[in-house]
Protein backbone atom coordinates (compact mmCIF):
# COMPACT_ATOMS: atom_id res chain seq x y z
CA UNK A 1 0.00 0.00 0.00
CA UNK A 2 3.27 2.38 0.09
CA UNK A 3 3.43 2.40 -3.57
CA UNK A 4 0.68 5.18 -4.07
CA UNK A 5 2.06 7.47 -1.49
CA UNK A 6 5.14 7.17 -3.20
CA UNK A 7 3.94 7.58 -6.74
CA UNK A 8 2.19 10.93 -5.23
CA UNK A 9 4.89 12.45 -3.67
CA UNK A 10 6.91 11.68 -7.32
CA UNK A 11 4.62 13.55 -9.25
CA UNK A 12 4.55 16.67 -6.65
CA UNK A 13 8.58 16.69 -6.78
CA UNK A 14 8.07 16.90 -11.12
CA UNK A 15 4.94 19.55 -11.28
CA UNK A 16 7.30 22.47 -11.19
CA UNK A 17 9.29 20.84 -14.33
CA UNK A 18 6.64 19.98 -15.86
CA UNK A 19 5.16 23.54 -16.01
CA UNK A 20 8.38 24.78 -17.34
CA UNK A 21 8.55 22.19 -20.09
CA UNK A 22 4.89 23.38 -20.75
CA UNK A 23 6.00 26.58 -21.85
CA UNK A 24 9.39 26.07 -23.68
CA UNK A 25 9.01 22.43 -25.52
CA UNK A 26 7.31 21.55 -28.19
CA UNK A 27 3.99 19.27 -28.16
CA UNK A 28 6.06 16.44 -29.50
CA UNK A 29 8.76 17.11 -27.35
CA UNK A 30 6.75 17.24 -24.54
CA UNK A 31 5.37 13.83 -24.77
CA UNK A 32 7.90 11.92 -26.02
CA UNK A 33 9.76 13.26 -22.58
CA UNK A 34 6.95 12.53 -20.55
CA UNK A 35 6.39 8.76 -21.68
CA UNK A 36 9.95 8.73 -20.55
CA UNK A 37 9.30 9.87 -17.63
CA UNK A 38 6.87 7.94 -16.78
CA UNK A 39 8.54 4.86 -18.44
CA UNK A 40 11.52 4.79 -15.36
CA UNK A 41 8.81 6.11 -12.44
CA UNK A 42 6.55 3.11 -13.35
CA UNK A 43 10.04 0.76 -13.54
CA UNK A 44 11.02 1.94 -10.19
CA UNK A 45 7.41 1.48 -8.57
CA UNK A 46 7.66 -2.02 -10.29
CA UNK A 47 11.16 -2.29 -8.97
CA UNK A 48 9.94 -1.73 -5.16
CA UNK A 49 6.93 -3.46 -5.67
CA UNK A 50 9.18 -6.36 -6.33
CA UNK A 51 11.61 -6.31 -4.33
CA UNK A 52 9.00 -6.31 -1.46
CA UNK A 53 7.27 -9.54 -3.42
CA UNK A 54 11.11 -11.22 -3.47
CA UNK A 55 11.64 -10.59 0.55
CA UNK A 56 8.38 -12.07 1.39
CA UNK A 57 8.70 -15.15 -1.00
CA UNK A 58 12.27 -15.37 0.95
CA UNK A 59 10.80 -15.77 4.48
CA UNK A 60 7.96 -17.75 3.13
CA UNK A 61 10.32 -20.36 1.28
CA UNK A 62 12.83 -20.80 4.69
CA UNK A 63 9.83 -21.23 6.53
CA UNK A 64 7.79 -23.90 4.69
CA UNK A 65 5.71 -25.57 7.63
CA UNK A 66 4.54 -22.65 9.36
CA UNK A 67 3.92 -20.71 5.55
CA UNK A 68 1.80 -23.35 4.85
CA UNK A 69 0.18 -23.32 7.93
CA UNK A 70 -0.90 -19.78 6.91
CA UNK A 71 -1.59 -20.99 3.58
CA UNK A 72 -4.28 -23.72 5.24
CA UNK A 73 -5.58 -21.15 7.69
CA UNK A 74 -6.40 -18.46 4.81
CA UNK A 75 -8.40 -21.53 2.94
CA UNK A 76 -10.61 -22.53 6.05
CA UNK A 77 -11.41 -18.71 6.47
CA UNK A 78 -12.72 -19.01 2.81
CA UNK A 79 -14.39 -21.49 3.07
CA UNK A 80 -18.26 -20.86 2.28
CA UNK A 81 -19.61 -24.14 3.77
CA UNK A 82 -22.07 -23.47 6.59
CA UNK A 83 -21.09 -25.68 9.66
CA UNK A 84 -17.32 -26.36 8.68
CA UNK A 85 -15.46 -28.56 11.25
CA UNK A 86 -12.55 -27.46 10.25
CA UNK A 87 -12.83 -23.72 10.53
CA UNK A 88 -10.57 -23.31 13.64
CA UNK A 89 -7.87 -25.94 13.04
CA UNK A 90 -4.57 -26.18 10.78
CA UNK A 91 -3.60 -29.70 11.69
CA UNK A 92 -2.89 -31.23 8.88
CA UNK A 93 -3.55 -34.59 9.52
CA UNK A 94 -7.44 -33.49 10.69
CA UNK A 95 -7.77 -31.72 7.84
CA UNK A 96 -6.71 -34.41 5.26
CA UNK A 97 -8.85 -37.20 7.17
CA UNK A 98 -12.30 -34.47 6.95
CA UNK A 99 -11.75 -33.63 3.35
CA UNK A 100 -10.72 -36.50 1.10
CA UNK A 101 -8.88 -36.46 -2.11
CA UNK A 102 -11.41 -35.65 -5.33
CA UNK A 103 -10.85 -34.63 -9.10
CA UNK A 104 -12.78 -33.42 -11.98
CA UNK A 105 -15.22 -35.83 -13.97
CA UNK A 106 -15.11 -35.45 -17.78
CA UNK A 107 -17.37 -38.21 -18.35
CA UNK A 108 -20.06 -35.41 -15.88
CA UNK A 109 -18.82 -32.78 -18.43
CA UNK A 110 -20.09 -34.89 -21.50
CA UNK A 111 -23.01 -35.84 -19.91
CA UNK A 112 -24.10 -32.53 -18.56
CA UNK A 113 -23.23 -30.19 -21.25
CA UNK A 114 -21.99 -27.96 -18.13
CA UNK A 115 -19.10 -26.56 -17.33
CA UNK A 116 -17.41 -27.63 -14.10
CA UNK A 117 -15.68 -24.96 -12.07
CA UNK A 118 -11.66 -25.34 -11.80
CA UNK A 119 -10.22 -25.52 -8.63
CA UNK A 120 -8.79 -21.98 -8.29
CA UNK A 121 -12.10 -20.37 -10.82
CA UNK A 122 -14.48 -19.21 -8.06
CA UNK A 123 -11.48 -18.09 -5.37
CA UNK A 124 -9.52 -15.61 -4.00
CA UNK A 125 -6.26 -16.03 -5.56
CA UNK A 126 -4.36 -13.77 -3.41
CA UNK A 127 -1.02 -11.90 -4.29
CA UNK A 128 0.21 -15.29 -6.69
CA UNK A 129 -0.54 -13.49 -9.94
CA UNK A 130 1.06 -10.33 -8.86
CA UNK A 131 3.51 -11.79 -7.09
CA UNK A 132 4.43 -14.12 -10.69
CA UNK A 133 3.92 -11.07 -12.96
CA UNK A 134 6.26 -8.88 -10.48
CA UNK A 135 8.95 -10.98 -10.12
CA UNK A 136 9.05 -12.26 -13.67
CA UNK A 137 9.21 -8.63 -15.16
CA UNK A 138 12.41 -8.10 -13.04
CA UNK A 139 13.99 -11.67 -13.53
CA UNK A 140 13.61 -10.67 -17.78
CA UNK A 141 14.58 -7.41 -17.29
CA UNK A 142 17.73 -9.01 -15.54
CA UNK A 143 18.48 -11.87 -17.80
CA UNK A 144 17.37 -9.10 -20.91
CA UNK A 145 18.32 -5.61 -19.76
CA UNK A 146 16.82 -4.03 -23.08
CA UNK A 147 14.20 -5.86 -23.73
CA UNK A 148 11.78 -3.96 -21.80
CA UNK A 149 12.79 -0.49 -22.79
CA UNK A 150 9.82 2.13 -23.66
CA UNK A 151 8.56 0.45 -26.97
CA UNK A 152 10.25 -2.75 -26.67
CA UNK A 153 7.88 -5.18 -26.48
CA UNK A 154 5.00 -6.35 -28.07
CA UNK A 155 1.70 -8.87 -27.30
CA UNK A 156 0.41 -10.68 -30.56
CA UNK A 157 -2.71 -12.20 -28.69
CA UNK A 158 -5.18 -10.71 -26.89
CA UNK A 159 -4.29 -13.15 -23.81
CA UNK A 160 -1.49 -12.40 -22.09
CA UNK A 161 1.82 -14.30 -20.52
CA UNK A 162 1.50 -11.99 -17.24
CA UNK A 163 -0.88 -13.90 -14.57
CA UNK A 164 -1.78 -10.54 -13.11
CA UNK A 165 -2.74 -6.97 -14.69
CA UNK A 166 -1.01 -4.14 -13.37
CA UNK A 167 -2.80 -0.93 -13.18
CA UNK A 168 -0.96 2.26 -14.21
CA UNK A 169 2.74 0.76 -13.85
CA UNK A 170 1.62 -1.52 -16.77
CA UNK A 171 0.10 0.87 -18.73
CA UNK A 172 3.39 2.82 -18.45
CA UNK A 173 6.33 0.78 -19.71
CA UNK A 174 5.40 2.02 -23.34
CA UNK A 175 4.62 -1.38 -25.33
CA UNK A 176 3.92 -1.34 -28.68
CA UNK A 177 0.21 -1.74 -28.64
CA UNK A 178 -3.48 -0.42 -28.83
CA UNK A 179 -5.12 0.13 -25.27
CA UNK A 180 -8.58 -2.04 -24.99
CA UNK A 181 -8.27 -3.56 -28.60
CA UNK A 182 -10.48 -6.57 -29.34
CA UNK A 183 -9.00 -7.37 -32.44
CA UNK A 184 -5.54 -9.72 -32.26
CA UNK A 185 -5.07 -8.45 -36.27
CA UNK A 186 -4.79 -4.86 -34.72
CA UNK A 187 -2.12 -6.07 -32.34
CA UNK A 188 0.17 -7.97 -34.80
CA UNK A 189 -0.05 -5.05 -37.25
CA UNK A 190 1.31 -2.39 -34.93
CA UNK A 191 3.88 -4.82 -33.94
CA UNK A 192 4.60 -5.11 -37.68
CA UNK A 193 4.93 -1.40 -37.73
CA UNK A 194 7.76 -1.67 -35.08
CA UNK A 195 10.78 -3.26 -36.61
CA UNK A 196 12.78 -2.47 -33.30
CA UNK A 197 10.83 -4.93 -31.00
CA UNK A 198 12.92 -6.52 -28.69
CA UNK A 199 10.65 -8.94 -27.16
CA UNK A 200 7.51 -10.77 -28.68
CA UNK A 201 4.37 -11.55 -26.22
CA UNK A 202 1.44 -14.41 -26.95
CA UNK A 203 -0.76 -15.78 -23.96
CA UNK A 204 0.58 -19.33 -24.76
CA UNK A 205 2.50 -20.73 -27.32
CA UNK A 206 -0.06 -22.52 -28.99
CA UNK A 207 -1.73 -19.21 -29.92
CA UNK A 208 1.43 -17.42 -31.44
CA UNK A 209 2.17 -20.56 -33.18
CA UNK A 210 -1.37 -19.55 -34.58
CA UNK A 211 -0.44 -16.07 -34.92
CA UNK A 212 2.79 -16.76 -37.42
CA UNK A 213 0.43 -19.37 -38.91
CA UNK A 214 -2.06 -16.72 -40.06
CA UNK A 215 0.86 -14.21 -40.61
CA UNK A 216 2.06 -16.51 -43.85
CA UNK A 217 -1.72 -17.20 -44.74
CA UNK A 218 -2.16 -13.52 -45.13
CA UNK A 219 0.77 -11.85 -45.31
CA UNK A 220 0.17 -10.19 -48.66
CA UNK A 221 -2.98 -8.41 -47.06
CA UNK A 222 -1.48 -7.18 -44.02
CA UNK A 223 1.56 -6.27 -46.31
CA UNK A 224 -1.07 -3.64 -48.10
CA UNK A 225 -2.53 -2.40 -44.59
CA UNK A 226 0.87 -1.34 -43.98
CA UNK A 227 1.48 0.08 -47.05
CA UNK A 228 -1.99 2.20 -46.92
CA UNK A 229 -1.41 3.48 -43.32
CA UNK A 230 -4.03 1.28 -41.61
CA UNK A 231 -4.33 1.79 -38.76
CA UNK A 232 -1.59 4.91 -38.77
CA UNK A 233 0.77 6.63 -41.06
CA UNK A 234 1.74 4.75 -44.70
CA UNK A 235 4.98 2.78 -44.09
CA UNK A 236 5.58 1.39 -47.72
CA UNK A 237 9.04 0.61 -46.96
CA UNK A 238 8.20 -1.93 -43.78
CA UNK A 239 5.57 -3.23 -46.14
CA UNK A 240 8.23 -4.06 -49.21
CA UNK A 241 10.58 -5.55 -45.55
CA UNK A 242 7.35 -7.69 -44.89
CA UNK A 243 6.82 -9.52 -48.35
CA UNK A 244 10.80 -9.90 -48.68
CA UNK A 245 10.61 -11.74 -45.24
CA UNK A 246 7.84 -14.01 -46.05
CA UNK A 247 9.17 -14.68 -49.43
CA UNK A 248 12.22 -16.29 -47.71
CA UNK A 249 10.11 -18.81 -45.88
CA UNK A 250 9.16 -19.45 -42.07
CA UNK A 251 12.96 -20.28 -40.47
CA UNK A 252 14.38 -17.10 -39.17
CA UNK A 253 10.96 -14.91 -39.92
CA UNK A 254 10.83 -13.68 -36.77
CA UNK A 255 14.59 -11.93 -36.63
CA UNK A 256 13.97 -11.43 -40.54
CA UNK A 257 11.06 -8.40 -39.42
CA UNK A 258 12.90 -7.50 -36.12
CA UNK A 259 16.52 -8.09 -36.01
CA UNK A 260 16.78 -6.58 -32.20
CA UNK A 261 14.25 -9.25 -31.14
CA UNK A 262 15.79 -11.47 -28.05
CA UNK A 263 13.35 -13.35 -26.58
CA UNK A 264 9.69 -14.85 -26.54
CA UNK A 265 7.32 -14.49 -23.78
CA UNK A 266 4.79 -16.98 -23.21
CA UNK A 267 2.41 -18.29 -20.31
CA UNK A 268 3.74 -22.36 -19.98
CA UNK A 269 0.24 -24.46 -19.33
CA UNK A 270 -0.26 -27.72 -20.64
CA UNK A 271 0.10 -28.99 -24.26
CA UNK A 272 2.65 -26.10 -25.16
CA UNK A 273 6.01 -28.25 -25.51
CA UNK A 274 4.97 -29.03 -29.23
CA UNK A 275 4.11 -25.32 -30.29
CA UNK A 276 7.23 -23.93 -28.52
CA UNK A 277 9.78 -26.62 -30.85
CA UNK A 278 7.62 -25.55 -33.75
CA UNK A 279 8.45 -22.19 -33.38
CA UNK A 280 12.16 -22.54 -32.25
CA UNK A 281 12.64 -24.70 -34.88
CA UNK A 282 11.31 -22.56 -37.67
CA UNK A 283 9.83 -18.62 -37.16
CA UNK A 284 11.33 -18.31 -33.73
CA UNK A 285 14.53 -19.75 -34.34
CA UNK A 286 17.46 -18.79 -32.62
CA UNK A 287 15.59 -16.39 -30.16
CA UNK A 288 15.34 -17.19 -26.15
CA UNK A 289 11.69 -18.50 -24.90
CA UNK A 290 10.72 -17.41 -21.13
CA UNK A 291 7.27 -18.36 -19.27
CA UNK A 292 6.80 -16.15 -16.15
CA UNK A 293 4.91 -18.76 -14.31
CA UNK A 294 3.60 -22.02 -14.70
CA UNK A 295 -1.03 -22.53 -15.34
CA UNK A 296 -2.95 -25.18 -14.52
CA UNK A 297 -6.95 -25.31 -13.63
CA UNK A 298 -6.77 -21.31 -14.50
CA UNK A 299 -4.56 -21.03 -11.87
CA UNK A 300 -0.87 -19.79 -10.96
CA UNK A 301 1.06 -22.27 -9.09
CA UNK A 302 4.80 -21.93 -10.10
CA UNK A 303 7.25 -19.37 -10.60
CA UNK A 304 9.78 -18.98 -12.81
CA UNK A 305 12.93 -16.48 -11.34
CA UNK A 306 15.17 -18.23 -13.82
CA UNK A 307 15.02 -16.75 -17.57
CA UNK A 308 17.81 -18.37 -18.45
CA UNK A 309 17.20 -21.61 -18.84
CA UNK A 310 15.92 -23.03 -21.87
CA UNK A 311 13.14 -25.49 -20.46
CA UNK A 312 11.08 -23.87 -17.69
CA UNK A 313 11.51 -25.11 -14.09
CA UNK A 314 9.22 -23.63 -11.62
CA UNK A 315 9.47 -22.94 -7.97
CA UNK A 316 5.91 -24.45 -6.16
CA UNK A 317 5.41 -21.19 -3.64
CA UNK A 318 4.31 -22.22 0.01
CA UNK A 319 1.38 -19.88 -0.49
CA UNK A 320 -1.16 -18.14 -0.72
CA UNK A 321 -3.07 -21.34 -2.34
CA UNK A 322 -2.31 -24.85 -0.42
CA UNK A 323 -0.88 -26.87 -2.34
CA UNK A 324 -0.31 -30.70 -1.56
CA UNK A 325 2.01 -33.34 -3.41
CA UNK A 326 0.76 -36.82 -4.58
CA UNK A 327 3.45 -39.47 -5.06
CA UNK A 328 2.85 -40.83 -8.76
CA UNK A 329 3.49 -44.64 -8.28
CA UNK A 330 6.13 -45.59 -10.85
CA UNK A 331 4.37 -47.22 -13.91
CA UNK A 332 0.68 -46.93 -13.02
CA UNK A 333 -1.97 -44.22 -12.30
CA UNK A 334 -2.58 -46.40 -8.44
CA UNK A 335 -3.14 -42.98 -6.04
CA UNK A 336 -0.61 -43.10 -3.10
CA UNK A 337 -1.76 -43.77 0.42
CA UNK A 338 -1.23 -39.75 1.62
CA UNK A 339 0.00 -36.53 0.08
CA UNK A 340 3.01 -34.34 1.11
CA UNK A 341 3.46 -31.39 2.05
CA UNK A 342 5.99 -28.90 -0.14
CA UNK A 343 9.12 -29.07 1.95
CA UNK A 344 8.77 -33.26 2.23
CA UNK A 345 9.14 -33.66 -1.59
CA UNK A 346 12.12 -35.72 -2.95
CA UNK A 347 14.42 -35.29 -5.74
CA UNK A 348 13.81 -36.68 -8.69
CA UNK A 349 10.36 -38.19 -7.57
CA UNK A 350 7.35 -37.02 -9.50
CA UNK A 351 4.05 -35.77 -8.05
CA UNK A 352 0.49 -34.79 -8.98
CA UNK A 353 -0.44 -32.07 -7.86
CA UNK A 354 -3.30 -31.02 -5.48
CA UNK A 355 -4.95 -27.96 -4.95
CA UNK A 356 -7.52 -26.99 -1.97
CA UNK A 357 -10.58 -25.01 -3.37
CA UNK A 358 -11.12 -22.22 -0.90
CA UNK A 359 -14.93 -21.47 -1.68
CA UNK A 360 -16.42 -25.25 -1.53
CA UNK A 361 -13.16 -26.36 0.86
CA UNK A 362 -12.25 -29.55 -1.66
CA UNK A 363 -9.38 -31.71 -2.38
CA UNK A 364 -8.66 -31.48 -5.67
CA UNK A 365 -5.94 -33.30 -7.40
CA UNK A 366 -5.01 -31.42 -10.92
CA UNK A 367 -4.08 -34.28 -13.04
CA UNK A 368 -0.70 -32.43 -13.59
CA UNK A 369 2.90 -34.46 -12.79
CA UNK A 370 5.73 -32.34 -12.05
CA UNK A 371 9.33 -33.59 -10.79
CA UNK A 372 11.61 -32.44 -8.39
CA UNK A 373 14.90 -31.18 -10.07
CA UNK A 374 15.61 -28.60 -7.00
CA UNK A 375 14.85 -26.55 -4.07
CA UNK A 376 15.29 -22.75 -3.78
CA UNK A 377 15.72 -22.53 0.31
CA UNK A 378 13.82 -25.34 1.94
CA UNK A 379 10.99 -24.88 -1.43
CA UNK A 380 10.65 -27.53 -4.24
CA UNK A 381 11.84 -26.27 -7.82
CA UNK A 382 10.33 -28.59 -10.26
CA UNK A 383 9.39 -29.24 -14.26
CA UNK A 384 6.11 -30.35 -15.63
CA UNK A 385 6.16 -33.78 -17.05
CA UNK A 386 2.42 -34.71 -18.13
CA UNK A 387 -1.54 -34.28 -17.42
CA UNK A 388 -3.02 -37.63 -15.95
CA UNK A 389 -5.95 -36.42 -18.10
CA UNK A 390 -4.38 -36.89 -21.24
CA UNK A 391 -3.75 -40.45 -21.21
CA UNK A 392 -4.96 -42.80 -23.58
CA UNK A 393 -6.35 -46.16 -22.53
CA UNK A 394 -8.72 -48.49 -25.10
CA UNK A 395 -7.92 -51.45 -23.50
CA UNK A 396 -6.33 -50.21 -20.05
CA UNK A 397 -3.18 -49.90 -21.15
CA UNK A 398 -2.53 -46.33 -19.81
CA UNK A 399 -0.43 -44.61 -22.39
CA UNK A 400 0.26 -41.04 -20.75
CA UNK A 401 0.95 -37.86 -21.94
CA UNK A 402 4.71 -37.72 -21.85
CA UNK A 403 5.27 -41.32 -23.20
CA UNK A 404 2.95 -40.70 -26.34
CA UNK A 405 4.42 -37.47 -27.48
CA UNK A 406 7.92 -39.04 -27.24
CA UNK A 407 6.74 -41.81 -29.43
CA UNK A 408 5.48 -39.37 -32.14
CA UNK A 409 8.21 -37.42 -31.87
CA UNK A 410 10.57 -40.28 -32.83
CA UNK A 411 8.60 -41.37 -35.64
CA UNK A 412 8.00 -37.81 -36.89
CA UNK A 413 11.88 -37.86 -37.16
CA UNK A 414 11.80 -40.60 -39.49
CA UNK A 415 9.64 -38.72 -41.67
CA UNK A 416 12.20 -36.97 -44.50
CA UNK A 417 11.45 -33.49 -43.98
CA UNK A 418 8.19 -33.40 -41.93
CA UNK A 419 7.86 -30.92 -38.76
CA UNK A 420 5.81 -31.28 -36.24
CA UNK A 421 3.38 -28.28 -35.55
CA UNK A 422 0.30 -29.65 -33.96
CA UNK A 423 -1.49 -33.07 -33.12
CA UNK A 424 -4.14 -34.55 -31.41
CA UNK A 425 -5.59 -37.86 -30.37
CA UNK A 426 -8.71 -39.54 -30.04
CA UNK A 427 -9.72 -42.89 -28.83
CA UNK A 428 -12.14 -45.32 -31.57
CA UNK A 429 -14.63 -44.99 -29.34
CA UNK A 430 -15.68 -41.49 -29.86
CA UNK A 431 -15.77 -41.63 -33.38
CA UNK A 432 -17.15 -45.15 -33.46
CA UNK A 433 -14.36 -46.18 -35.84
CA UNK A 434 -13.64 -49.54 -34.11
CA UNK A 435 -16.99 -51.02 -35.83
CA UNK A 436 -15.66 -54.13 -37.04
CA UNK A 437 -12.17 -54.28 -35.34
CA UNK A 438 -10.26 -53.50 -32.05
CA UNK A 439 -10.44 -50.66 -30.28
CA UNK A 440 -7.47 -48.05 -31.17
CA UNK A 441 -6.13 -44.37 -31.64
CA UNK A 442 -6.96 -42.27 -34.06
CA UNK A 443 -4.03 -39.54 -34.56
CA UNK A 444 -4.51 -36.33 -35.81
CA UNK A 445 -1.19 -34.61 -37.01
CA UNK A 446 -0.21 -31.63 -38.97
CA UNK A 447 3.29 -31.13 -40.33
CA UNK A 448 5.38 -28.92 -42.31
CA UNK A 449 7.85 -30.06 -45.33
CA UNK A 450 5.21 -33.30 -45.73
CA UNK A 451 2.19 -32.92 -48.06
CA UNK A 452 1.77 -36.98 -47.97
CA UNK A 453 1.43 -40.13 -45.76
CA UNK A 454 2.66 -43.06 -46.80
CA UNK A 455 1.41 -46.30 -45.33
CA UNK A 456 4.95 -47.40 -44.30
CA UNK A 457 5.16 -43.87 -41.98
CA UNK A 458 2.05 -44.08 -40.61
CA UNK A 459 3.00 -47.63 -39.34
CA UNK A 460 6.16 -46.27 -37.57
CA UNK A 461 4.61 -44.42 -35.00
CA UNK A 462 2.85 -48.32 -33.98
CA UNK A 463 5.97 -49.30 -33.48
CA UNK A 464 7.09 -46.12 -31.61
CA UNK A 465 4.49 -46.66 -29.43
CA UNK A 466 5.56 -50.68 -29.07
CA UNK A 467 8.48 -49.95 -27.68
CA UNK A 468 7.49 -47.05 -25.74
CA UNK A 469 5.01 -49.13 -24.00
CA UNK A 470 5.47 -52.90 -23.08
CA UNK A 471 1.87 -52.95 -22.06
CA UNK A 472 0.91 -51.68 -25.34
CA UNK A 473 3.33 -54.29 -27.06
CA UNK A 474 1.30 -56.70 -25.48
CA UNK A 475 -2.33 -55.94 -26.41
CA UNK A 476 -0.86 -55.20 -29.63
CA UNK A 477 0.62 -58.99 -30.03
CA UNK A 478 -2.81 -60.63 -29.19
CA UNK A 479 -4.97 -58.28 -31.61
CA UNK A 480 -6.41 -56.81 -28.06
CA UNK A 481 -5.47 -53.16 -29.53
CA UNK A 482 -5.94 -52.20 -33.18
CA UNK A 483 -3.02 -50.50 -34.94
CA UNK A 484 -3.02 -46.50 -34.20
CA UNK A 485 -4.58 -45.24 -37.54
CA UNK A 486 -2.50 -41.33 -38.04
CA UNK A 487 -4.29 -39.18 -40.28
CA UNK A 488 -2.43 -35.88 -42.39
CA UNK A 489 -4.63 -32.43 -41.36
CA UNK A 490 -4.90 -29.45 -43.62
CA UNK A 491 -3.08 -26.03 -42.14
CA UNK A 492 -5.70 -24.43 -39.95
CA UNK A 493 -7.38 -27.44 -38.83
CA UNK A 494 -5.77 -26.95 -35.01
CA UNK A 495 -6.53 -23.19 -35.66
CA UNK A 496 -10.13 -24.08 -36.48
CA UNK A 497 -10.01 -26.74 -33.33
CA UNK A 498 -8.61 -23.85 -31.14
CA UNK A 499 -11.71 -21.33 -32.36
CA UNK A 500 -14.07 -24.59 -31.33
CA UNK A 501 -12.22 -25.15 -27.98
CA UNK A 502 -12.25 -21.52 -26.65
CA UNK A 503 -15.95 -21.42 -27.50
CA UNK A 504 -16.14 -24.39 -25.31
CA UNK A 505 -18.10 -23.49 -21.85
CA UNK A 506 -16.14 -26.74 -20.38
CA UNK A 507 -12.88 -26.28 -22.08
CA UNK A 508 -9.06 -25.87 -20.74
CA UNK A 509 -8.01 -23.55 -23.08
CA UNK A 510 -6.50 -21.08 -23.02
CA UNK A 511 -3.97 -21.86 -21.61
CA UNK A 512 -3.68 -25.55 -21.75
CA UNK A 513 -3.98 -27.92 -24.65
CA UNK A 514 -6.06 -30.89 -24.83
CA UNK A 515 -4.21 -33.63 -26.36
CA UNK A 516 -6.42 -35.85 -26.21
CA UNK A 517 -10.26 -35.25 -27.36
CA UNK A 518 -13.00 -36.42 -25.06
CA UNK A 519 -16.18 -34.67 -27.05
CA UNK A 520 -17.00 -35.95 -30.27
CA UNK A 521 -17.68 -32.75 -32.22
CA UNK A 522 -14.17 -31.34 -31.14
CA UNK A 523 -12.67 -34.38 -33.11
CA UNK A 524 -15.09 -34.19 -35.98
CA UNK A 525 -13.48 -30.71 -36.28
CA UNK A 526 -10.12 -32.55 -37.40
CA UNK A 527 -11.71 -35.52 -38.90
CA UNK A 528 -13.44 -33.23 -41.33
CA UNK A 529 -9.90 -31.43 -42.49
CA UNK A 530 -8.17 -34.85 -42.87
CA UNK A 531 -6.08 -34.61 -46.54
CA UNK A 532 -4.07 -37.83 -46.15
Amino acid sequence: MLLWPLLLLLLLLLLPTLALLRQRWSQDAKLSWLAGLQHRVAWGALGWAATWQQRKLEQSTLHMYQSQQRALRWCLQGAQRPHCPLRGSTDISTFRNHLPLTKASETQEEESGEQLPSPTSHQDLGEAPLQATLLGLVALNKAYPEVLAQGGAACLTLTSPWPGSLPWPGKALGRVSTPGTKDPRVLLLEALRSPGLRALEAGTAVELLDVFLGLEADGEELAGAIAAGNPGAPLPERAAELREALEQGPRGLALRLWPKLQVVVTLDAGGQAEAVAALRALWCQGLAFFSPAYAASGGVLGLNLQPEQPHGLYLLPPGPLFIELLPVKEGTQEEAASTLLLAEAQQGKEYELVLTDRASLTRCRLGDVVQMVGAHNQCPVVRFICRLSQTLSVRGEDVGEDLFSEALGRAVGQWPGAKLLDHGCVESSILDSAVGSAPHYEVFVELRGLRNLSEENRDKLDHCLQEASPRYKSLRFWGSVGPARVHLVGQGAFRALRSALAACPSSPFPPAMPRVLRHRHLAQCLQQRVVS
